[in-house]
This record gives structure tokens, C-alpha cells and sequence, in this order.
């Protein structure tokens, strides 16, 4: 076997590198040629709560797990991972599965502890959980609080002990002045004593009498205000009931507010049916807004008292708040923005989600009317490299690094993602992705925009929602959640031209009427894809091979193992040398066409041989193919993976 090996190497080596290649043609196309499924089954799906249709594309669904009884009705919220074990968040807590079997995942631990929205992330012994609603308390305690002002009220940070992850214990907690809607935890590579986390808090300022020094003054009036900062709580790992908020950096400074976009056709087409109705419209920051009927009846009072009158508005009343509407509507949103941080030309005040890449160096900080760029090499101390806006985006919601960190996607939850979003009417570029290329000082480049492609009902709320990468080699590979528009997987490694290569979708919770649903989260952990489905559960899915990724690429990110992993903490993804990393980059050197089908089938051919071969004709194969492949280089159009794939081939023979 080796001289017939031996004497294809040679026949390759002697051949004019502009001879045609004879009857070896590609298997592989690329996947901007291959058809996406016409008509699309996403659309037209029925539905119900646990009884509907679902499409599915590329993908495996290996469980669809509903919630434990007490969790049944709360929305389930974003996911952490360690070792085996997903922990999921839910208002009323959080819940802990062992994924062991994926085909049946265990429920081991459903902790009752509600609060607002209970986002999730680990490191080695510990828990962290948010919370920023008014009802969340100290005790975990089922009956919330009613008071303005309560000690027992828990907005900010819990944490937890998991070294018996089976037997969470509550250890101690961190308040802040807004909450913690969402935060996300840095493990700085320079310093092993403590672990540091990042806190998005997007409510408004709680009571200075509840929590002192709490002051919702503007910075210009109060420079120890809580407004436009965010929070970075230090925890030491040795001690963690000593976490506290160890500096609250201002990252917006600067910023004026965004550009903004008006309804959307089928919004515009409500309005004006409401119009119709008799309903109060008001016109505000350019756009047509119907006033809610509470809203209305306010403003209708507040005209009786004005004319010191008594008793119900009449017509005369109802036709002077249609003369006034626009100006008390104005008033009044002037007066609840200025209570959240908010005024006519101020930028944002705080973040949604910030997304830390420690290896890097970097952060994606998704801040409402803006996608930030921080350094985070102090990890106490973050700063501001980039800013961008976007008249499309109405809420800038996360963000999501490429595994090089030169590539940065945003998302846009347009309608705060209880809204029907992905309507056939809706423009594509709202409530979309926006992609990015990262310059190498620092400035963000608009590529495109991304958003899944299959028209929703207006009974499915639906936008761009959380997800991650899928560590397939020099791809990038990224599966994300669109709350009922399911769940898709796509390919922007060419950031100009992203394509969806898979996805998962069902039909709506309630067909009649819109209900919250749909996939919160989904992120990738060693080799399965892991949905927090609000209403029905958890799903777990897997890829399967397609035209557009191949059981070799499939194979080889499945050897990226990690021990733990958060929705907001980005790891950076290393591959062992394995054949199927081989494999896979020859797969995609044929696929993109940058090398010929002789070359590429000389590989295959080694690879095949050297797998079954004893080490010393393994390392000798595998040697001849590396060196042939390094002479070839400079005839790719890809020479850089060429000379890649040659050193992870010799690196293989080295092995042997």
C-alpha cells in the first residue's frame, strides 16, 4: 500500500500544476450555492402549549423536556453549564439538570426562589444569580414584597456555594442601586484570587432609604449617581461572602442619544384603526403612539382638575385631551425618561448584556441605543474604544464574538421580545443581528445584517434573541434563538454574506392569542446545542451532517471539551490535533475551492491510510503528505491553511 501511495505523491509532484484534473470532480459545494428549503416548513405551524407542529432542518432534536411542576407557567430564562449539569434560570428560581443522557435529561435540583429574571453563571464553586424586580427577596421567599421601601428586597446579585452542585447553598448576596437584569462573570487570566462580575441593571434607581447612597440625580448633579455607570463586583474565590462592588466605571460618557426608527407597516396600520375607534393617538419623537386607556383616563382627570371640575371627563373634556395629546403624552414621557436616566439627547444609561472575552482582551457591551467596544485587560476598570448606532436597531440586547475576536455581532430585541417581531410586513434589518468587523484600531466596521428568514404570526412573539458559537474550525458558526421563531444556526464566517445552514422551530404557544414563548436561549457545550424553551421546558438538540457542514467538521468541534460555560462569558475555542481536524480543513479547502480535487484527494487517501496503518507507516504517510502539501502552499488561494493543515498533519505523524 505504501508504493501505491507513494506513487500517487509522485504522479501529483510531476504534474504541471496546469494540467486538468482527470474525472475526480468536488462533492462539496459552496454554500452560497446550495439551495435553502422552498417552501419554507417553518411557516404555517400549528400550536399549542404541548401539542403542535414543529420543522426541523439539519439538526437532531434528542429531547424536548418539559419543566418540573413548579416551574410549570413561570418563564425560564438563560443557562449556565458545568461538567454535566445545565442550570437553568426562571422567575421563580432556577432549576438544575443532569444531562448525562441528553435523550433524558434529569431534573436534580428545582430551587424556588423567585425573582426578576434569574439570569445564571458559574465558576468552579459558585452560582451567581440575578435579580432586579421589586418582588425578589432576601429569603427567597415565595410572597414577595409589597412595601416602597423594604429591607427584605433583593435587587442585585445572589450567590450561591455549588461544590455539591445537587445541594445548592445560599452563601451571600451583593445589592446595587438598579438591580442585576443581566451580568456576566470575568475570569481575568492574570489574576487566580478572584473572579470578577459584571452588572447590567437596567430598572430604575431603588430608594436611597432602602439602599443608601442610591441617587438617581443626573452625574452633572451628582457625580456619585447611579445612572449612566455599570457595576463590577470583585469576589474573592477564597472568601466569597466578602464579593463587593469594587468599582462602577461610567462607560457611556459622551454619548448622545441614537438615531431611532418609527412603527413598523403593520404597527402603522394598528394606529390608525385605533384611530378610527375614537382612541387618544398622540404624536411623539416622530412617530404616532396610541395611549394606553389607563394612560388616557389619567391625562382625561388630570383636565377635569384643571378646570376644577368633579366627577366623570365629558365630551368636552375627551376633545380637549385630543387637542393636548401630544403635549401631555410629551410631558409625560420626558418625566418617566428622566426617571430611568433618560432626556431628549442623552445616550444610554446602562447595558442589557455585556459580553466578556477575557482571552482577547475584549468586551461587546449591547447598551440599549448603542453596541460598545471595552477593554477589559484591567478587569475593574473597563473602557470605551468604540461606539456604534444604528437608525435600524431599537435595543441594542447582546453581543457575540467571532473566536479570533476580529468579527463582533449585535442583536436588536426590537419590542423588548414580548412583541411579534418577524411578521412578513417587518422590515429584515429590524429586530435583526448586525455584524461587524473589528479593525485593528479598535473601530467597529458595519458588514450586514442577519435575521431569520421565515415569516412568524402575530401570535408568536419573535426577535433576535441569545446564543453562541459552535466551534467549528476556521468557521464561524453561530446558533441563536428567536423566541417562537425557534431556534436557527448560520454561517457568517464571510461577514458580508451571512447564511442560515439549520434550524428548529414550532408552532405558536396559543394560535389564537399572543403568549410569551419560544426559545429564551440556546448555546452550544460539548457537542449539543441546549435550549431554554420559557413556556415548554428544555430541549437538547445535535447537528447532523448537511450540505453545508460535514460529519468531519461536526466531529472535530466536537473535540472542544469545556468544564463550565456562561451566556455572557466567552471562552476561546482550541482544537487537539485529531484526523478529524484534518479532515475537516481538507472538507473546506475543497468546499471554497482552494485547492484542486487531485491534491484534496491525496490527502484523503493518506489520512485514510495512516489511520489504519501501524505507527511507523503512519508517521511516514502522514509526513509525505505534510511535506507534499507544504511544496503546494503557495499554489492555493488559501496558502495560510494549506501550510495549517500541513503542520497539524506532521504534527500527527509525530504522534505516532
Amino acid at each position: 500500500m505504501i508504493l501505491a501511495f507513494a506513487s500517487l505523491l509522485a504522479v501529483y509532484s510531476c504534474a504541471s500544476s496546469d494540467m486538468p484534473e482527470q474525472n475526480v470532480q468536488p462533492s462539496l459545494s459552496p454554500i452560497t450555492e446550495i439551495e435553502q428549503p422552498s417552501p419554507d416548513p417553518r411557516v404555517g405551524l400549528s400550536g399549542g402549549l404541548f401539542d403542535y407542529d414543529e420543522a426541523i432542518w439539519n439538526l437532531n432534536l434528542i429531547s424536548a423536556t418539559p419543566p418540573p411542576e413548579d416551574f410549570l407557567g413561570s418563564w425560564a430564562t438563560d443557562l449556565a453549564f458545568k461538567d454535566n449539569y445545565i442550570i437553568q434560570g426562571s422567575y421563580n428560581g432556577f432549576i438544575v439538570w443532569d444531562m448525562t443522557n441528553p435523550a433524558d435529561p434529569e431534573v436534580v435540583v428545582d430551587f424556588l426562589c423567585p425573582a426578576s429574571q434569574s439570569d445564571v453563571s458559574v465558576y468552579e464553586n459558585l452560582l451567581f444569580v440575578s435579580g432586579e424586580g421589586l418582588g425578589g427577596r432576601l429569603d427567597c421567599g415565595t410572597e414577595g414584597v409589597s412595601e416602597t421601601v423594604s429591607e427584605e428586597r433583593l435587587r442585585g446579585i445572589r450567590i450561591f456555594d455549588i461544590s455539591d452542585i445537587e445541594n445548592p447553598e445560599y452563601i451571600s448576596n451583593v445589592q446595587t442601586c438598579r438591580g442585576s437584569h443581566t451580568h456576566s462573570v470575568l475570569k481575568d487570566p492574570n489574576d487566580d484570587e478572584n473572579v470578577y462580575v459584571y452588572i447590567s441593571g437596567s430598572a430604575p434607581v431603588r430608594p436611597e432609604d432602602e439602599l443608601p447612597g442610591c441617587s438617581s440625580a443626573f452625574p452633572d448633579e451628582d457625580p456619585e449617581s447611579a445612572l449612566f455607570r455599570i457595576e463590577v463586583i470583585k469576589v474573592p474565590l477564597d472568601n466569597p461572602e466578602e464579593a463587593a462592588i469594587a468599582n462602577s466605571p461610567r462607560i457611556f460618557e459622551g454619548l448622545t442619544a441614537p438615531p431611532t426608527h418609527g412603527p413598523a407597516p403593520e404597527e402603522l396600520a394598528a394606529i390608525e384603526r385605533a384611530r378610527e375607534e375614537g382612541r387618544f393617538v398622540a404624536n411623539y419623537d416622530g412617530s404616532p403612539r396610541v395611549v394606553n386607556n389607563r394612560l388616557a383616563q389619567a391625562f382625561l382627570q388630570q383636565i377635569v382638575e384643571e378646570r376644577g371640575g368633579e366627577g366623570e371627563p365629558t365630551e368636552a373634556d375627551s376633545s380637549a385631551l385630543r387637542d393636548q395629546v401630544d403635549e401631555m403624552y410629551g410631558e409625560f414621557m420626558e418625566e418617566r425618561l428622566a426617571a430611568r436616566g433618560r432626556g431628549e439627547d442623552v445616550g444610554p444609561n446602562q447595558c442589557h448584556d455585556i459580553t466578556l472575552f477575557p482571552e482577547v482582551g475584549l468586551a461587546g457591551g449591547a447598551c440599549e441605543g448603542y453596541g460598545l467596544l471595552l477593554d477589559i485587560t484591567n478587569p475593574v476598570n473597563p473602557t470605551r474604544i468604540d461606539a456604534v448606532a444604528d437608525s435600524n436597531f431599537a435595543y441594542w440586547h447582546s453581543a457575540t464574538f467571532n473566536n479570533d475576536g476580529t468579527t463582533v455581532l449585535f442583536t436588536d430585541e426590537w419590542g423588548g421580545g414580548t412583541q411579534p417581531k418577524c411578521r412578513e410586513s417587518d422590515p429584515y434589518e429590524w429586530g435583526a443581528n448586525a455584524i461587524y468587523a473589528i479593525g485593528d484600531d479598535g473601530k467597529m466596521d458595519f458588514q450586514s445584517y442577519f435575521k431569520m428568514p421565515a415569516p412568524q404570526t402575530s401570535a408568536e412573539n419573535c426577535v433576535a434573541h441569545n446564543g453562541s458559537m459552535i466551534p467549528v474550525p476556521d468557521r464561524d458558526i453561530m446558533v441563536q434563538s428567536w423566541y417562537q421563531g425557534g431556534i436557527n444556526v448560520f454561517d457568517f464566517t464571510d461577514p458580508e454574506n451571512p447564511v442560515e445552514i439549520a434550524f428548529h422551530d414550532r408552532g405558536p404557544v396559543n394560535p389564537d392569542r399572543i403568549e410569551t414563548g419560544g426559545s429564551w436561549s440556546i448555546y452550544w457545550y460539548n457537542g449539543y446545542l441546549v435550549s431554554s424553551e420559557i413556556a415548554r421546558g428544555l430541549d437538547i438538540l445535535e447537528l447532523v451532517p448537511s450540505d453545508f457542514l460535514t460529519q468531519n467538521e461536526i466531529d472535530a468541534a466536537n473535540t472542544v471539551v469545556l468544564e463550565y460555560k456562561n451566556a455572557q462569558g466567552q471562552p476561546k475555542y482550541e482544537w487537539p490535533t485529531t484526523y478529524a481536524l484534518a479532515k475537516a480543513y481538507t472538507d473546506q479547502l475543497e468546499r471554497n475551492r482552494e485547492l484542486n480535487m487531485q491534491t484534496i484527494q491525496m490527502i484523503r487517501n493518506g489520512l485514510s491510510e495512516a489511520e489504519s496503518a501501524d505507527d511507523s507507516r503512519k508517521s511516514r504517510v502522514l509526513n509525505e503528505v505534510a511535506a507534499s502539501l507544504s511544496n503546494r502552499a503557495s499554489s492555493s488561494s488559501n496558502s495560510d491553511k494549506v501550510m495549517e493543515l500541513a503542520r497539524i498533519i506532521r504534527d500527527l505523524g509525530s504522534a505516532s
